[in-house]
C-alpha cells in the first residue's frame, strides 16, 4: 500500500464545515485531511501549498469552488475537486453534518 490519499476539506470560514470533515479522518488508515476557508477571516485561509498538498480537494459548495479556482488558477488546473453541496447550516460535530459528510465521502474512499 502507497501512502496515505491527502484530502483537502474547503468551506467558507473553516470553522464548522471543513474542520468536522477533516476530524472524521483522523485516525483514518489511508486518507489524511486537512482542512481551510476561502474566506479571508477563516480560521486557516485556503493557500497554494494546501492545493499543491492535497490529492483531492472536496468544498462545501460552488461558490468556494468559483473562489479557489479564481484566486489559484495555476495551482488547480490539474487538480481533482468535488462540490459537496452542504450548506452552511450546521455547527462544528453536528451529528447531521457528520451523516451527510459520510454518506457524500463514501464513494471516495471506495476508490
Amino acid at each position: 500500500m502507497g501512502r496515505p490519499v491527502r484530502f483537502l476539506f474547503i468551506c467558507s470560514r473553516n470553522q464548522w464545515r471543513s474542520p468536522t470533515a477533516e476530524a472524521l479522518f483522523r485516525n483514518h488508515p489511508h486518507v489524511v485531511a486537512r482542512s481551510a476557508g476561502t474566506s479571508p477571516n477563516a480560521v486557516h485561509h485556503v493557500n497554494a501549498l494546501d492545493l499543491k498538498w492535497a490529492d483531492v480537494i472536496f468544498v462545501m459548495e460552488p461558490k468556494h469552488k468559483q473562489r479557489v479556482v479564481a484566486e489559484f488558477p495555476e495551482a488547480t488546473r490539474y487538480k481533482e475537486m468535488h462540490v459537496l453541496d452542504i450548506p452552511d447550516d450546521y455547527q462544528r460535530d453536528d451529528p447531521e453534518l457528520v451523516r451527510l459528510l459520510t454518506e457524500c465521502l463514501a464513494p471516495y474512499l471506495e476508490k
